[in-house]
């Protein structure tokens, strides 16, 4: 078969309208494309099977209306696939046991497809995740850091948070769901005192960050060696709690930040990454954290333009280089 006709797979969730603006360029483009939602499809209709010889591997991936050969994939784009919750109906104990193994089972054949390029490989975007994993690496390549401390331990918070002039900000170190009186409820970036840190803090790690005296904030959205720089003004320390207040627009990114950028890109084995940095009066941009799988069709038109294509370029290409 000629390379033209492997298709492109897609792992997100039906109501994933992301997806959409890239799946339409890659249309126009004629390249094909199976979009598979693995923690809910294959409880409605769709079947995975590989099959490992001694020097063979090969696989199917069955859906409603079409059969894909997981040995002529060109690219898998993880986007938003579901959770792997189990089969609906089954008791709660069954349940969970079905969700581990098609977790390990499904979720580890599409993450082993021959020859195929990864937008990100969903190992690598797990490695990335972890925010001292992320802070090492950003040192490491030349981003300025804010001052930052990880700990358990109520009296060496309380001593950070006193060393700090420009003050203290608290943010989780993972965006775990959180309820109150029953209802989702946010934990956002905010400014933390010393007298309000107590011994609760033993009960987990708790990530605090000198303030950074900030004139705006920039999403860097990186595919591949494109980037491109979304200023951000925003009347919240956390611009992601009031979206409807913010004003944002295109920036030009610092040769400096653009090297950084690639370097921690290439060390976590990713293509695509999207930054989040706090830029000071003074011109300084600080990374605080980068997301391997963030969202980025909230952006100006431009932008969002931009990245679509740069994704649709991606995965067309596969993995040749």
């Amino acid at each position: 078969m000629e390379d033209g006709r492997r298709s492109v797979l897609v792992l997100t969730n039906l109501a994933d309208v992301t997806t959409d603006i890239v799946l339409r360029i890659l249309a126009a483009r004629r390249v094909p494309v199976v979009r598979l939602d693995p923690g809910a499809d294959l409880h409605a209709g769709a079947s995975l099977s590989a099959t490992y010889c001694t020097g063979v591997q090969r696989g199917a991936l069955r859906t409603p209306s079409r059969g894909l050969d997981l040995g002529r994939v060109r690219s898998v784009w993880v986007r938003r696939p579901s959770p792997y919750a189990g089969p609906p109906g089954l008791e709660t104990q069954d349940r969970k046991f079905a969700a581990k193994q098609a977790s390990w089972g499904a979720g580890g054949i599409l993450a082993s497809l021959p020859g195929a390029h990864y937008v990100n490989h969903p190992w690598n975007n797990r490695a990335a995740e972890h925010k001292p994993a992320q802070l090492a690496a950003a040192q490491r390549f030349g981003f300025l850091v804010p001052d930052t401390l990880i700990t358990d331990v109520a009296s060496e918070a309380r001593e950070f948070t006193a060393t700090q002039i420009s003050g203290v900000v608290y943010k989780p170190l993972w965006n775990t769901p959180y309820r109150v009186a029953g209802r989702p409820h946010s934990v956002w970036v905010r400014e933390v005192r010393e007298q309000e840190i107590t011994d609760a803090v033993s009960v987990c790690p708790h990530l605090f960050q000198a303030r950074v005296d900030k004139s705006f904030d920039v999403r860097v959205t990186a595919v591949g060696h494109r980037v491109f720089g979304a200023r951000i003004d925003s009347p919240d320390l956390d611009w992601r709690r009031r979206q409807n207040l913010m004003r944002c627009g295109p920036v030009d990114v610092p040769e400096a930040v653009r090297v950084s950028v690639l370097a921690y890109l290439t060390h976590f084995r990713l293509v695509y990454g999207a930054f989040d940095l706090a830029v000071t009066r003074d011109g300084a941009w600080y990374f605080l954290e980068c997301n391997p799988n963030g969202q980025w069709a909230w952006q100006p038109p431009s932008i969002t333009d931009a990245v679509a294509h740069a994704l649709a370029d991606q995965l067309e290409k596969g993995s040749e280089q």
